[in-house]
């Protein structure tokens, strides 16, 4: 009997295919209709996606972290193999306590990539287990960034194509507040 046929063999826990799971690791404030794309792409291509926020002390971010956390949720609610989390330690190490050895970019340009690159290369020296995985960006959102949906946002103008719809509600509530507190 062929070994694939026997049910010891078959049964054997070295046969089971490894999760494979990965990390989309990002500041996301806000989270837009690129990073959703990426996300959705992502997970269908991993068992389990964990979107991770960067808790980035040298940024000066909108939204805090727990509300880009909730934001993703919302985002991603139909999505049952995302989870959303996020950190405030070296990647790999967040990586790793995640049982993740990919980590998932989105790229939109050339600048982009030479970035990415760089990044890429120094989790690779820091954890030769942890791989990249460049994503292409949706050629329809090659130009958005969260940074430039901010600044639409601030003087009032649409977001509504850029953004998730409570993305767009909470750009509106934090700006009328900061513009209430001036």
């Amino acid at each position: 009997m062929p070994q694939s046929m026997n049910p010891e063999y078959q049964n054997n826990k070295e046969t089971t295919p490894k999760v494979r799971i990965a990390a989309y690791p990002g500041s996301f404030d806000p989270v837009t209709c690129g990073h959703l794309d990426i996300i959705r792409r992502s997970a269908k291509q991993f068992d389990r996606l964990v979107v991770a926020v960067l808790n980035n002390t040298s940024k000066n971010p909108l939204f805090s972290v727990e509300e880009r956390k909730e934001l993703l949720r919302e985002a991603t609610k139909d999505l049952p193999n995302v989870e959303i989390d996020s950190f405030r330690d070296l990647t790999v190490r967040f990586m790793r306590s995640k049982g993740a050895d990919v980590i998932v970019r989105g790229i939109r340009s050339v600048t982009d990539f030479e970035y990415e690159l760089m990044l890429a290369s120094t989790n690779h020296q820091l954890d030769k287990d942890i791989e990249t995985v460049f994503m292409m960006t949706n050629p329809k959102y090659s130009y958005l960034s969260s940074s430039i949906v901010k600044e639409i946002a601030q003087f009032d103008g649409e977001v509504h194509d850029l953004v998730p719809p409570g993305v767009e509600i909470a750009l509106k509530e934090k700006y009328r507040e900061r513009k209430a507190q001036q």
